[in-house]
């Protein structure tokens, strides 16, 4: 009876291999290339590159499955490759594909019930990889799917070499979990590259080949097989325990984003640029640059570790190019929140908008850098109420110049710029700088002199890069894939430079910073700082001729900081990058041209306001002798009602005790007209005055009005009754029981 069941078995096994022999024989179907494969293959990462082709950061974009990098062969342990040819293919290097002796071994122990090493080929192992239709699932394959698995295999032997074969193989081939391709598992399991792995790291992969989902013992019971056939017992000793740190890793971490040892410089830009797997981006990052501005945040913020300060962010700009050579979103692990992107997140400018504000008032020829500013006490009425701007370290200093004033960031000063220039129109200047600002400018009001709008770092940078190119403006660039930016000019030429001249002048910052503070470089730069509200967010943004480099420090929960302003906060980290940039630069450093339009003139004080200098002038505003009185024109401008304001009346209040007093600022004489109609003659021109009229000729220029519902026009007239401001406004409701009042009145006086 056993004789012929063998019998039967036997035949069996022969009339298979006969007919596997005869598909081996059968024509050629479609088969890929090795260069095909390798072509297609894609990493479950994405990889930003620096400029220079310097790997910065890998981000996972696969969740189902970890490759990595395609690795040659050449580039893997030969402890690994023998390790593999020894326990799953010992005659790979002899067979064509199919190992015969092998088929009939697995016949023979299958006619026994006897185990057997299996007569899967690693070129066959392979063809299941290549061809979806003979992957191995949860069940055995089928005896069609072995037989073309038979085939494939012998068309890859006539079509790839052995190298080619093992190549293809270490890099396809799945070993635990979502593990995929020799890279991934080295990196993951042992954290290191391929062809590193020892003796016993290789054994323990081939055995995961074999049963990837295998527990830990019965793995190490596998490795331990492997190094015994290749006479290296002795590595058996503690592999158990070995092998049980490793594999713990492939579940600890199956949510990490990163599973590489890349260096992880730029993980924010990395998210905005990397959208699928396996892209590779030449990003315009500069890796020096982006490791230098790193380190150097994380060392100031330890620094001020007792200032409950943990979020920062920096960003480095080729003044012309537009290149971001450094873009720094977070602080790391000091940070709570650091996926949140510091370089786009919007936060208060706080005084970083001020250069704009003067070079607008400079460019429109209503100031000079000479022109005086009262720094003192000042309240303007708006639609929400009185607005009380205050300086940083609450103190006056009296008259100062527009140098000073910008230099030393006082508030005032800027503020009444504002009112001069008016909301409106700073507001469609920052627009034109990129800005993208969510209100309008009334909704910010005066406070916006002060940086009451929501900025970003890349965009406030971006826009100091444009004074730096004197004004002329375009957008940056982060991948060298982009086109190259287009300038165009979005403020005036000498405007820009009169206000680098003033951001880089010692002196004239000393009145608030001091001589000595972190705002001096060795080389040419202009710079301002800016803290917001409460502290919550520290800014330093400056430029030399060739970079532009950003600043901010705080708290991504919008915590304040304790003690912290943009001289001890920010400015030390921007300082540090700047010398960085220009110690490796070997190129001259420029000071910037004077353009044409400018011309420079001795200046010096009447009234010894401050002491004589040279001083910069956009043509045709130069002056030597700066006089206190030649200040009094540039701040023309009705101060009360305001642009857009609603006054809602009183039903309960007599009509002649409610009164809207019209004010004015910078003329001497004047009138007002209401729609269309006049309520002051011009006090130059007026013989005698009422008491009404007095109050139209003071400086102020008040005139106290009783208000009748509706919209209506004010405009401010001077001496020759020229229009020289408007505002419209409206005033609603009390008119019927005004009316009743005055009758009741009448009715009990008769």
């Amino acid at each position: 009876m056993d004789g012929e069941v063998k019998s039967t078995g036997l035949k069996r096994w022969t009339l298979g291999a006969a007919l596997l022999l005869a598909l081996a024989a059968g024509p050629a179907q479609a088969l890929q290339s090795f260069a095909d494969v390798q072509q297609e293959f894609r990493s479950s990462e994405a990889s930003l590159y620096d400029r220079k082709g310097q790997l910065l950061q890998q981000v996972r974009m696969n969740p189902n499955e970890r490759r990595l990098s395609w690795v040659a062969l050449e580039d893997v342990s030969p402890a690994l490759r023998n390790a593999l040819v020894a326990s799953e293919d010992r005659r790979f290097y002899q067979h064509s594909g199919v190992d015969w002796n092998a088929v009939a071994a697995a016949a023979w122990g299958n006619l026994w019930n006897t185990k057997t090493r299996g007569a899967s080929t690693i070129t066959m192992q392979l063809a299941g990889l290549l061809d979806d239709d003979l992957r191995r699932r949860t069940s055995p394959r089928s005896i069609g799917q072995k037989m073309s698995q038979v085939v494939v295999a012998q068309q890859l032997e006539r079509n790839w070499r052995k190298d080619q074969i093992l190549e293809a193989y270490l890099n396809l081939v799945s070993f635990r979990g979502e593990l995929v391709g020799i890279h991934a598992l080295s990196r993951v399991l042992f954290g290191k590259h391929p062809s590193g792995l020892s003796q016993r790291e290789a054994a323990i992969a081939v055995a995961l080949i074999r049963g990837p989902n295998a527990t830990p013992a019965r793995v190490a019971e596998r490795a331990c097989r492997i190094l015994q056939e290749q006479r290296a017992a002795q590595e058996c000793k503690g592999l158990e325990d070995f092998t049980l740190l490793a594999l713990v890793r492939t579940g600890s971490n199956s949510e990490v984003i990163v599973t590489t040892s890349a260096p992880q410089l730029a993980p924010h830009l990395a998210r905005k640029l990397l959208r699928t797997p396996g892209q590779a981006v030449r990003s315009t990052l500069d890796a020096g640059v982006q490791r230098f501005a790193n380190d150097a945040l994380r060392r100031q913020l330890a620094a001020l570790v007792e200032r409950n300060i943990e979020d920062g962010a920096i960003l480095v700009l080729d003044n012309a190019s537009g290149d971001v050579l450094a873009w720094v979103g977070s602080s790391g692990s000091f940070s709570n929140a650091a996926n949140v992107d510091g370089v786009v997140a919007l936060r208060q400018a706080g005084s970083t908008l001020k250069p704009f504000l003067y070079e607008l008032a400079i460019e429109k020829k209503w100031m000079t850098a000479a022109s005086i500013l009262n720094d003192s006490a000042i309240n303007l009425p708006t639609a929400s109420g009185l607005y009380i701007p205050q300086n940083y370290d609450k103190q006056f200093k009296g008259l100062v110049s527009v140098r000073t004033a910008l230099a030393s960031s006082l508030n005032i000063p800027a503020v009444r710029t504002l009112v001069t220039v008016t909301p409106t129109t700073f507001f469609e200047r920052l627009q034109g700088l990129g800005f993208q600002l969510r209100e309008s400018g009334d909704y910010y009001g005066y406070s916006l002199a002060l940086g009451s709008a929501d900025v970003s770092l890349l965009a406030l940078s971006n826009a100091y890069r444009a004074l730096a190119n004197q004004g002329r403006y375009s957008g940056v660039r982060t991948t060298l894939a982009d086109p190259a930016v287009k300038m165009t000019k979005v403020m005036d030429s000498g405007a820009a430079f009169i206000i680098g001249d003033i951001l880089s002048d010692r002196s004239a910052r000393s009145r608030t910073f001091g001589l000595e503070n972190a705002l001096s470089t060795r080389v040419w730069s202009a710079v301002k700082t800016g803290t917001s509200k409460d502290m919550r967010d520290n800014w330093a943004i400056g430029y030399s001729d060739r970079y532009t480099v950003g600043v901010w420090v705080g708290n991504a929960s919008g915590l304040p900081m304790w003690d912290v302003s943009g001289v001890t906060g920010a400015a030390p980290v921007w300082q540090e990058v700047m010398q960085y940039l220009h110690t490796r630069d070997q190129l001259r450093q420029q000071v910037p041209q004077k353009p044409a339009g400018v011309v420079e003139r001795d200046i010096r004080y009447a009234d010894k306001i401050e002491a004589p200098r040279q001083e910069y002038f956009l043509a045709g505003t130069e002056q030597s002798l700066i006089t206190t009185a030649s200040s009094d024109d540039i701040s023309i401008a009705i101060r009360y009602p305001t642009p857009g304001m609603l006054v809602a009346l009183d039903p309960d209040i007599p009509p002649q005790r409610q009164r809207i007093r019209f004010a004015a600022d910078g003329l001497p004489s004047g009138a007002w007209r209401l729609d269309g109609k006049l309520l002051t003659p011009p006090a130059a021109k007026a013989g005698k005055k009422t008491s009404r009229q007095s109050a139209a000729s003071d400086p102020q220029l008040a005139f106290d009005w009783m208000p009748w519902p509706g919209r209506h026009v004010l405009e401010l007239l001077d001496h020759k009754m020229a229009v020289v401001d408007q505002v419209r406004f409206e005033v609603r409701g009390a008119v019927e029981n005004h009316a009743q009042q005055k009758t009741g009145r009448a009715r009990k006086n008769n």
